[in-house]
């Protein structure tokens, strides 16, 4: 009776360490998620069965490969703890949530690791330390070793179940049945409501990009050929001087935060940059709508170098990583002034391989490529290169031209990446907005636009000396990320976590000029987006247009505006499906 007693004990604490073993992924699942939001009130009901259930197939899936209950766990909540933090750390500093393609990005991400901060609060902490709990207390009550037969049939259930959710949640028929949102454009409501690896999941298939419905590659080449003009005669060595020298600046996170509402500040923010928008003679500027916020900073080079859109591409995917790779032939503004007997230079007062560049660039066109080694008479504000001395560096490379041939030069500068929170003994913020005079960060990056303001004036100072026509394109790749804006938007009694549509879209704006030491068609005003932005240099340089910026300059009198986050119609035209089949023949089968 003795022995029956004690079966019976071992068969119900075997019972309930499995009902803890299998109780726990749910926890982990809650834990993970605090790092950023609360999944209790948040994630959507199916949403929350989903995340259990993944979390419950690893867990069988580890029980399996490690025969051990304790092993398992311990496994499954480092894997939680590790992805909940990195999770926590990108949306921090970026303001998105990580994607699958930001394992491309991790050269770039470590690159600049170092000037951020990565002390954890004390809410992050405590999350921390209940994932070790956890850890420590499975490593002592679940004591149970599998049997062979038992871990191949939790391993193999483990797996079939994971594969086919993960499936089913890539089903848009799926996604609709179960109101799971799947909508890559705005990802951190994506995230919020379905869930980190929901989502995840959700994003797996984006990382190669489908054919469009009913794309053919001779509809595409057809679409090109019908913007080719036969009577166009081909650029003479004579001509070739004619063209102006084009510079183009694209400046790290440089925005005009008034866009998000009103706001006073003790001196003004960048006054040179807005007297050349407010109608300067041989100017034409407005506001650029582009496709990143906070970051991914090589999306809006690669809508300005090629022309194309990251409305056709996977929300937070990076072509500079995925898709433009050895061999590729993609139409490029450096490629196709180079045809035409230009000198393509390329700069960027950073390393080498941020971004891929140093592999994209050739690819594109460029011949000169410098980066921060590269380049002479480098100073610094806190820890990157100064817009200053990186203009200086554009003055010299055109001064250095030698031939007769005309110069493209384009540079992305480094001066006001984040992060804006820590303090520099080389550098102390000044400008200071009335009732946030605390928010240092706020402080620190309006402070930097300023100086890239007066080292903008000095440039054009320069240029406006020069006898050699000259145009300058100066423009932000993004507004900084949520950690500065939301001061602003708390001003005007917004908060950055409840913006409807039509505010969300203003995050995404930035200031863009294009100037001319020489006559061009003034314009203010003039709102455009970063995939037109190559075509409209052109066009006020005088430069023939490639019949790809042909197909362009006729699109935009019906969608003025194409980017990730906004579609502005002027009128319904079959020249946007035209828009995205060259936009994949030019990428993936060109």
């Amino acid at each position: 009776m003795e022995n029956e007693d004690t079966s019976k004990k071992k068969i119900i604490v075997y019972i309930i360490k499995w009902v803890v073993g299998i109780v726990i992924p749910i926890a982990l699942f809650f834990l993970m998620e605090a790092n950023t939001h609360n999944a209790f009130t948040e994630v959507r009901p199916w949403a929350k069965l989903f995340n259990i259930l993944i979390f419950e197939f690893m867990f069988f899936i580890l029980a399996g490969i490690t025969g051990r209950l304790s092993l398992a766990i311990g496994v499954l909540s480092t894997f939680a703890a590790v992805f909940g933090l990195v999770n926590y750390y990108v949306y921090e500093f970026r303001g998105t949530p990580f994607v699958p393609w930001d394992i491309f990005s991790w050269k770039t991400a470590s690159s600049v690791a170092g000037n951020y901060d990565f002390a954890l609060p004390i809410k992050q902490l405590l999350i921390l330390a209940g994932f070790i709990a956890i850890m420590v207390l499975c490593h002592f009550i679940l004591k149970i070793k599998l049997k062979v037969k038992v871990r191949i049939a939790l391993g193999l259930i483990g797996l079939i179940c994971l594969v086919v959710l993960s499936g089913r949640l890539q089903n848009e028929d799926f996604q609709d049945e179960h109101s799971l949102y799947k909508f890559l454009f705005t990802p951190v409501f994506m995230w919020n409501v379905n869930g980190y690896l929901v989502t995840f999941d959700m994003d797996l298939p984006y990382i190669t990009v489908d054919k469009p419905d009913g794309y053919t590659t001779e509809n595409a080449i057809s679409i090109l050929e019908g913007y080719e003009d036969e009577e166009e005669t081909e650029v003479t060595s004579d001509a070739e001087s004619d063209y102006p020298n084009i510079i183009v600046i694209m400046d790290e996170a440089f925005s005009d935060l008034s866009v998000l509402g009103d706001f006073d500040t003790n001196v003004e923010m960048i006054p040179f940059v807005k007297s050349l928008m407010n109608g300067a003679e041989n100017t034409v500027s407005g506001y650029l709508n582009v496709s990143v916020c906070g970051g991914n900073t090589a999306n809006t080079e690669f809508e300005y170098l090629t022309g194309n859109t990251m409305r056709f591409l996977p929300g937070g995917s990076i072509p500079y990583q995925q898709y433009i790779k050895e061999g590729s032939e993609l139409f490029s503004l450096p490629d196709y002034l180079k045809s035409l007997g230009y000198n393509t230079y390329a700069m960027h007062p950073y390393k080498a391989s941020g971004w891929s560049r140093d592999i994209v660039y050739p690819i594109l066109g460029f011949d000169d490529i410098r980066f921060e080694s590269d380049m002479s008479g480098l100073t610094y504000l806190r820890e990157y290169t100064s817009d200053s001395s990186a203009f200086a560096n554009i003055i010299d490379a055109y001064e250095n031209n030698g031939d007769d041939a005309p110069a493209f030069i384009f540079q992305v500068t480094m001066q006001n990446h984040g992060s804006y929170s820590e303090e520099y003994d080389n550098y102390t913020p000044d400008v200071v907005v009335e009732g946030k005079e605390s928010a240092f960060a706020l402080s620190q990056y309006l402070s930097l636009t300023n100086e890239t303001d007066k080292a903008f004036k000095e440039l054009i100072e320069y240029f406006e000396g020069e006898d050699e026509d000259t145009i300058i394109v100066f423009f932000g790749d993004h507004q900084p990320n949520d950690s500065v804006a939301k001061h602003i938007l708390s001003l005007n009694g917004l908060d950055v976590d409840s913006l409807t549509e039509e505010q969300y879209e203003l995050r995404y704006q930035v200031p863009y000029i294009i100037w001319a030491n020489f006559d061009i068609d003034e314009e203010s005003g003039k709102d455009t987006s970063v995939n037109y932005l190559g075509m409209q240099t052109l066009l006020a340089a005088g430069v023939p247009l490639a019949p790809y910026q042909k197909l362009l300059d006729e699109l935009s009198e019906y969608y003025p505006i194409i980017s990730a986050s906004r579609l502005e119609c002027e009128e319904e035209s079959e020249l946007l499906s035209d828009y995205e089949e060259v936009q994949y023949y030019e990428l993936f089968e060109k």
